[in-house]
């Protein structure tokens, strides 16, 4: 064969590959290896005069998909909270607790310190989950007042977080199974009494037991901190705080946010788990809160089943450590009354009440 219409064949499946591929630069090295006289023997006119525009397709192809990944790569990056170190251990508030490591799947292990009830055999069990940036330290406050009323206390350090162990990202529904992971502790220890278990949570914490009270049957309380009621609500937020545009921008980050964590907002939101929670609720919520409105928590409260969600308002803004000591009575009376009714046993729901 004629070597140099062997050579222009050679060049035109080249170049059939490449525009297949998408490959733009690879498309210019492969038109660069050949004369524009060679280009016209193998390649019809009216297609190489366009291509020009085939170029500026490739182009736009090209830059879609690399701003696509960007994108990826810093949505998924947004969804690795700040690993802070413990500020805090309990030997600090003279609590005598174990540091645990407990499973989560996928060969990843949970942190967690676990405080028993001296001498008790079969003793009643609270898990702490706490919120998005945090780790256990921040709620060690809550476990003096739960071990005085004969609680044993688990404090998890969720993924990502604390000493336990890494992940591409954490969400909302990962707190969810981190908390489950917990609870399947609590049921294999022989000091706790596995059908009388509860969980408090703060924030994103607390959103995250509601979502587990949905599919749980050995959950006899939840109490949340400062939950929301969207999340939807809340990323717009954070989009309006660092001014990024709803329309176009702001619509692709929360629609490619669901797709990564691999979960519908309207599914996980508190405000549609809540009616199916198989449990009592208290919801616990500053009035000062800048975070998370004080109305997320009027409306989680309207939107529960019918005497099963109590709303107890305090003073104070969303850190659960600064309003510790303003819930305990009423969160250690709702943690008694849930123990001793039967499961699934609507309470008695009061108005939000301001201590």
């Amino acid at each position: 064969m004629n070597p140099t219409v062997d050579k222009a064949i050679h060049k035109e499946n080249s170049i059939k590959l490449i525009v297949k591929s998408g490959f733009r630069d690879e498309l210019i090295a492969a038109i660069g290896r050949f004369n524009d006289a060679a280009l016209c023997r193998c390649i019809p006119h009216e297609v190489y005069s366009g291509m020009p525009m085939l170029l500026a397709v490739l182009s736009f192809v090209t830059l879609a998909v690399l701003l696509r990944s960007t994108a990826h790569s810093l949505i998924v990056r947004g969804l690795r909270a700040p690993r802070l170190a413990h500020q805090r251990v309990p030997e600090h508030l003279a609590l005598q607790a174990q540091s645990v490591r407990l499973p989560v799947g996928a060969g990843k292990m949970l942190f967690a310190w676990f405080v028993p009830v001296p001498g008790a055999s079969r003793s009643p069990a609270v898990l702490l989950m706490h919120g998005w940036g945090a780790n256990a330290s921040l709620m060690l406050p809550a476990v003096a007042p739960l071990h005085a009323a004969g609680y044993a206390v688990l404090l998890l350090d969720a993924r990502c977080h604390g000493n336990s162990d890494d992940e591409p990202f954490t969400s909302l529904p990962r707190f969810a199974q981190d908390i489950e992971a917990g609870l399947n502790w609590l049921q294999l220890q022989p000091a706790v009494d596995g059908t009388r278990l509860a969980v408090i949570g703060h924030s994103v914490g607390a959103a995250a037991a509601l979502l587990s009270a949905t599919r749980r049957t050995d959950m006899r309380a939840v109490v949340s901190l400062g939950a929301f009621a969207h999340p939807y609500e809340v990323m717009r937020r954070y989009l309006t705080e660092f001014h990024i545009p709803y329309p176009v921008i702001g619509w692709y980050v929360l629609r490619h946010v669901q797709r990564v964590i691999g979960a519908r907002f309207d599914d996980i939101a508190p405000i549609n788990t809540i009616p199916q929670a198989r449990c009592p609720v208290l919801l616990v919520h500053g009035v000062d809160d800048e975070v998370v409105p004080f109305n997320d928590a009027q409306r989680l409260q309207n939107a529960g089943r019918a005497g099963t969600v109590e709303c107890v308002a305090i003073r104070g803004g969303h850190d659960p450590s600064a309003f510790s000591a303003d819930y305990q009575a009423p969160l250690i009376n709702f943690l008694q009354r849930s123990f001793l009714i039967p499961q699934n046993t609507p309470t008695i729901t009061n108005a939000p009440i301001l201590l």
